[in-house]
């Protein structure tokens, strides 16, 4: 039997040639790989940056803030009253026989109705007739008392008829002069509640005198304010509803009681009305002083943002790669109209957008549109308001 003869492997030979060119083609396919991926993170991080510089920008006007004077007010509606204002009443009886007509101006003490005096011009002859009787005995009877020939019991009783003849004469000429009603101050007749030929009374209301040539404004201040306010506090008075501007004054009358009902105390201010534009009971706002600050930060309260985390504003911060909104937290102090003061969170120099404020978050790419200083603000969202007289100081 014949045992089976085990051949060695064959090897093959390549070229060398052959064998170099075998490790050639996987690099050149990986070095692709890299090229195409190097690529692709390159367009990503291109793409990346495109789209942050194409963010769109939200348009805004802002205000640069700086120290001002704020007066700090307290509006109120008051009414306005006639400072003269009296009914005249008769104070005898008898017929009206002259009463001037309604609109009729008349001056201090002058003649505005009269009653007839029949009766009492007769009262005070007949009372005239007995005391120059009186006094005739009164003369006559003194001598004698002087040389004894009377007793003093006797001349005492011709003294004291004399004395009550005169007391009689005195009270006929008041109720004399009683048939005529005299103008207590300078004023004009508002109203007649008699006419001539009818009967007036004592007590009965016969003429209304006002005097509107000076009124007075009498308003009601929440009893907060009781220590803030006090005679000679300047006051600004809008008549403008009635064409008669703005006015100035001081309060003149504080009251010292607080109303129950409205928890309000009562003030007066005295305004010169010599055109007579202004009428009783009309309506007026008040803007009365309560403190003038000096060299704080006010801003318009359109500006300020609240929300759950409290009260807040957006300023400009300027770098050189972008202008972006930033938020501040604020704290408020005094407001008075369309200005707030702020305490804290807003400094000098801040660019505070007033405008667009509402459509920006923090860090939101901006566009100003406009940026205001107060003296540009007039006619815009931030319009400075007039401020008031200085309150008197503490004397």
């Amino acid at each position: 039997m014949f045992s089976p003869v085990t051949m060695p492997p064959q090897r093959t030979f390549l070229p060398s040639a052959l064998r170099s060119a075998s490790w050639i083609v996987p690099m050149i396919l990986l070095g692709g790989v890299l090229v195409l991926t190097s690529g692709c993170g390159d367009d990503q991080v291109s793409d990346a940056s495109t789209q942050a510089s194409s963010q769109p920008k939200t348009r805004v006007e802002t205000l640069v803030l700086e120290p001002t004077s704020f007066t700090d007010v307290i509006k109120i509606t008051g009414t306005v009253e006639a400072l003269d204002d009296a009914t005249l009443s008769a104070q005898t009886s008898g017929t009206v026989t002259m009463l001037r007509g309604r609109g009729t101006r008349v001056a201090a003490g002058e003649v505005v109705a009269t009653i007839d005096a029949g009766e009492a011009k007769a009262a005070v002859e007949q009372a005239q007739a007995r005391y120059d009787l009186a006094q005739d005995r009164f003369e006559r009877q003194q001598p004698l008392y002087r040389d004894s020939v009377i007793s003093a019991l006797e001349f005492e009783q011709v003294r004291s008829e004399r004395n009550q003849a005169r007391a009689a004469l005195q009270q006929a000429e008041t109720r004399f002069s009683n048939s005529r009603l005299t103008a207590p101050f300078t004023g004009t007749i508002e109203e007649r509640f008699l006419e001539e030929g009818e009967q007036a009374a004592p007590g009965a209301r016969v003429a209304r005198l006002v005097n509107t040539r000076r009124v007075k404004v009498t308003a009601g201040v929440p009893e907060r304010y009781a220590s803030d306010i006090r005679e000679g506090t300047p006051v600004q008075l809008d008549f403008r509803r009635y064409g008669a501007g703005v006015r100035t004054a001081e309060v003149t009358f504080v009251g010292n009681a607080i109303d129950p009902d409205s928890r309000t105390f009562p003030i007066e201010v005295t305004v010169r009305n010599k055109d007579g534009r202004l009428k009783p009971a009309m309506g007026v706002d008040l803007r009365v002083t309560r403190a003038v600050l000096d060299s704080v930060i006010a801003i318009p309260r359109s500006a300020v943002l609240r929300d759950e985390t409290g009260t807040h504003a957006y300023v400009v911060d300027r770098s050189d790669t972008a202008v972006v909104a930033r938020n501040r937290d604020l704290v408020l102090g005094s407001a008075t109209g369309e200005r707030v003061v702020v305490d804290s969170g807003l400094v000098a120099g801040d660019e505070l957008i007033i405008v667009g404020q509402n459509n920006v978050s923090p860090g939101t790419p901006l566009e100003v549109a406009q940026q205001r200083d107060r003296a540009s603000a007039a006619g815009t969202p931030y319009e400075e308001q007039s401020s008031l007289p200085t309150p008197p100081g503490d004397e």
